[in-house]
């Protein structure tokens, strides 16, 4: 069963949910799964990903970061002004906060068992850094994270100054979006305390699955292994996926599965079914 929520932040932003389950198996464990840039809760895989999940008994909770670009199209960037002024610390406090909201029994129903959290690419650094500061998560698996959220050159940041705004291209829409400067600050100002990925991952205290393709040309795959050399080799696996790069092969409309998302998959879910049993 899915059900659709919106959520009202403490600072008035607005997240778009979907919740997954199983009424068969009345789930008392949940996975959170954190879309990455540029990405979105029903791109792709994030529907399929869902139901899988849900299936395998699990309380699937999926959402859009209010700054992350969509609005009332669920599949189209038409809040561009919204994703100029996104933050990773934004990012941050709102997995916190629908963390807190989840387990006070928000989404008429409460979680009594344990919460995994799934993220993909920058979503993998949120769930980190947001998961760092908390004992109350059991598990984190990424997919395709990256290790760090300063990702430009010094000529990139100069420019960036001076005009206030970076652009990206969407290759996918052809749209160029725009990064306003706060972005860039947020990093700069807070790379050393709260948006330290390093800090996050050697402070992590629970079950860590690493998963990247080893052909990801957006998100090169020693940046995973940057991040296991961070972390406790006695709580971490790092899964390497030959011959599949940033989405494994998935597209945009989905269009359907294959045989290593498959596997990443069913990976993934031993990791959670281990890590997340009562």
């Amino acid at each position: 069963m899915i059900k659709e929520f919106n959520l009202t932040t403490s600072k008035g932003n607005q997240l778009q949910i979907s919740t997954y389950t199983n009424e068969k198996l009345s789930p008392p464990n949940a996975i959170i799964f954190v879309h990455g840039f540029k990405g979105f809760k029903d791109w792709g895989f994030g529907p399929y990903l869902s139901k899988f999940f849900s299936e395998r008994g699990f309380f699937v909770v999926s959402f859009n970061f209010s700054h992350n670009g969509i609005g009332g199209n669920k599949t189209e960037f038409t809040e561009l002004d919204k994703f100029a002024n996104n933050t990773i610390s934004l990012e941050v406090s709102e997995l916190g906060e629908l963390i807190d909201l989840l387990k006070n029994g928000s989404f008429n129903l409460e979680i009594k068992g344990k919460i995994g959290i799934l993220g993909h690419s920058r979503g993998g650094a949120v769930a980190l850094l947001t998961v760092s500061k908390r004992n109350d998560i059991s598990s984190v698996a990424l997919w395709a994270s990256i290790c760090k959220l300063d990702r430009y050159t010094e000529r990139q940041k100069s420019e960036w100054r001076q005009k206030g705004y970076f652009e990206v291209l969407n290759t996918r829409t052809n749209q160029l979006m725009r990064l306003n400067v706060t972005l860039l600050e947020d990093i700069e100002k807070n790379s050393a305390d709260t948006l330290n990925l390093e800090k996050s991952v050697t402070n992590l205290n629970c079950p860590l699955l690493i998963a990247h393709g080893d052909q990801d040309l957006a998100v090169p795959i020693n940046e995973a292994e940057q991040i296991y050399s961070w972390a406790d080799k006695s709580k971490t696996e790092f899964y390497k996926i030959f011959g599949t790069g940033h989405t494994f092969d998935i597209s945009h409309p989905f269009a359907g599965t294959n045989e290593k998302f498959e596997k990443l998959l069913n990976k993934t879910a031993l990791f959670f079914e281990r890590n997340l049993t009562l």
